[in-house]
């Protein structure tokens, strides 16, 4: 099973939110996924990223394939660096 770490769309009509999801490549966006790793809020100023890294950083290491724009927010909450090993460890 090919697993991508997409974004699925929540919130009201005009009013977006995002959940950075887990899931079958094969499965519709809004449709059944495998694990919420984290949320994304374009609404707000400034924008607000809340990922957890450690799950997000598992299903890179099982061979998930981020989509363009989950890949830039796993580089905005550092998960990104911390699975290719550039990102500073606190």
């Amino acid at each position: 099973m090919a697993v991508k770490l997409r974004l699925m769309r929540m919130g009201k009509k005009k009013q977006p939110t995002y959940r950075l999801v887990a899931s079958d490549a094969r499965s519709p966006r809004d449709g059944r996924f495998i694990e919420i790793v984290g949320t994304y809020d374009p609404r707000s100023e400034p924008s607000v990223v809340k990922i957890d890294n450690d799950k997000a950083v598992g299903w890179l290491r099982h061979g998930a394939q981020p989509t363009d724009t989950a890949r830039k927010l796993l580089e905005i909450s550092g998960a990104w660096g911390q699975f290719k090993g550039t990102a500073a460890t606190p």
